[in-house]
C-alpha cells in the first residue's frame, strides 16, 4: 500500500475516565510478564458500513476512557528503574484516527498483504519505555467500513488478556452494563517476580529484526483440515488428533525438511488457566501461559516421527504438578537457562507455535455488527506460527513468520 493511502488525521492520548486510585498506583509484574518477550501484540479488527462514521470515533474514544478506568494498568508506564512494575499514572493509552484513501475494503480482505495491513496497526512498536497500549481506527473511504488495529505489550498480559480487554472495551461502547471486572492481582500472587540480573534467560532471545521477516498466511478449511486429521491418524499413536495438533504437526514437518541437518523441536504456548489446581478464571490477566516443548522422536514401528504424540505428550505433561515448578522461579530459569544454551550453541532450532482458536475474537461487537475478518500482522521472531479461527469457526488461518529467504517452506 503506498504511504499516503492511510492517512493519519490525529494522534491524542486517551486517560482513563476517573483516576486509578492510590493503593493501585504500582502495579507489579509476575515472573511470567518478566519472562514474556519484549513484543507488541497486534490484533486487527474489519468491520463493513456503519451509517455514522464520526460518531463512531467519538464514541470509540469515550468508551476506551471508561475501559481505561478497569483497566488501569493498560494506561500506565513500564518504569524505567526496574522494570518490574507499572506505574499506573494515567498517562493512557495512545488513540490514532486514520483515513483509509483508494482502497476496497473487500479487496484488502480477499487478497490481504502483509505490507497493507501494518498500515492500519498504531505504529511499529517496540520500546517498552512507551505506551503499553495503542489503538488505531482507520475509517475507508465512502463509509465502506472501519478497521480497528490494537497492539498491547506482551509485558503486561498475553494472547487471551488482549481479547479480554477488547470485547470489555467492545462491550462498553454499545452500551452494556455488565462488564466482568479483570483480575489483574492473580498472576503475581501465584507466580512472585524475581530478580533476573544473574540469570542467563533473556527475554528477547531469538528476536529478529523484523525487517527480515516475511509472514505468510495459510487458509485451511475444514476439508483440509480433517484430511490433515486423517492422514496424522494414519502415522501416529494418537487416533483422534486435534485439528490444531495435526496442523502443527504438518507445519513442524515442513520447518524440519528445510535443513534435515538440524534438530527442530516444537514449542507449543499453552495457557495455564484451566491447568491449575484449583483452576483460575478466564477474566485473570497477565501472561498466565508456558511453553511446552516437543522434540521429534523416531517411531521403531513405523520408522517415521510421530510428531503428533510428541505434541500431545508435551502438552499433557503441562499440569498442575509442572505449573508447582513454574511457581519455584528459580528452578524454572535454570531449565530455561538450558533450553538457551542449546539454541546459543546452535544445537537446536525452535518451531514455535501458538493458537488462538479458541479465543472469541469473532464476538468483538461495537455496536455495528460482528467483525467480518480477524487478523495479526509480522511478529519478530524466526519459525513462529500463529494459528486463529475463521469467521465461520471451521477452519484455521496460519500465520507463519519466517525470514525472507525461507517464503517457499509450505
Amino acid at each position: 500500500m503506498e504511504a499516503n493511502k492511510v492517512e493519519i488525521i490525529s494522534k491524542e492520548m486517551i486517560k482513563p475516565s476517573s483516576p486509578t486510585p492510590s493503593p493501585l498506583r504500582i502495579h507489579k509484574l509476575s515472573l511470567l510478564d518478566q519472562i514474556s518477550p519484549p513484543v507488541f501484540i497486534p490484533l486487527i479488527f474489519f468491520y463493513q458500513h456503519h451509517n455514522n462514521i464520526n460518531r463512531a470515533t467519538k464514541l470509540l474514544k469515550q468508551s476506551l476512557a471508561d475501559a481505561l478506568t478497569r483497566f488501569y494498568p493498560l494506561a500506565g508506564r513500564l518504569n524505567n528503574d526496574n522494570k518490574y512494575s507499572i506505574d499506573c499514572n494515567d498517562a493512557g493509552a495512545e488513540f490514532i484516527e486514520a483515513q483509509v484513501h483508494g482502497y476496497n475494503l473487500s479487496h484488502i480482505i480477499q487478497t490481504p498483504k502483509m505490507e497493507d495491513l501494518r498500515e492500519f496497526l498504531p505504529r511499529v512498536l517496540g520500546n517498552d519505555d512507551d505506551v503499553l497500549l495503542a489503538v488505531q481506527v482507520n475509517l475507508f473511504d465512502c463509509d465502506q467500513g472501519i478497521a480497528i488495529g490494537v497492539c498491547m505489550s506482551h509485558k503486561v498480559g498475553d494472547g487471551s488478556s488482549i481479547v479480554t480487554f477488547i470485547n470489555a472495551w467492545a462491550a462498553i461502547t454499545r452500551g452494556d452494563v455488565e462488564i466482568v471486572q479483570p483480575n489483574f492481582n492473580l498472576a503475581r500472587t501465584l507466580f512472585p517476580p524475581i530478580d533476573l540480573s544473574n540469570s542467563n534467560f533473556k527475554p528477547s532471545i531469538g528476536m529478529k529484526k523484523e525487517k527480515l521477516m516475511t509472514t505468510r498466511r495459510f487458509v485451511f478449511d475444514k476439508e483440509k483440515l480433517d484430511a490433515l486429521r486423517k492422514s496424522a491418524s494414519s502415522r501416529s499413536q494418537v487416533k483422534d488428533p486435534t485439528r490444531v495438533e495435526a496442523l502443527s504437526a504438518f507445519v513442524w514437518r515442513h520447518f524440519m525438511k528445510k535443513d534435515s541437518k538440524k534438530m527442530f523441536a516444537a514449542v507449543h504456548a499453552v495457557n495455564i488457566r484451566s491447568r491449575m489446581n484449583p483452576t483460575i478464571p478466564d477474566n485473570s490477566f497477565g501472561n498466565l501461559w508456558t511453553a511446552a516443548l516437543a522434540f521429534p522422536e523416531m517411531m521403531a514401528s513405523t520408522n517415521d516421527d510421530d510428531l503428533v504424540y510428541q505434541l500431545r505428550n508435551a502438552i499433557k505433561n503441562i499440569n498442575s504438578d509442572y505449573i508447582k515448578i513454574l511457581q519455584n522461579g528459580q528452578d524454572f530459569l535454570k531449565h530455561m537457562g538450558k533450553l538457551v544454551e542449546m539454541f546459543s550453541k546452535g544445537e537446536v532450532e525452535f518451531c514455535n507455535f501458538t493458537s488462538w482458536c479458541r479465543f472469541p475474537v469473532y464476538e468483538v461487537d461495537f455496536g455495528w455488527g460482528k467483525p467480518i475478518w480477524v487478523c495479526t500482522t509480522t511478529f519478530p521472531y524466526e519459525n513462529m506460527v500463529i494459528f486463529v479461527s475463521t469467521k465461520c469457526g471451521e477452519g484455521i488461518e496460519a500465520w507463519v513468520n519466517m525470514l525472507e529467504d525461507d517464503d517457499d517452506l509450505i
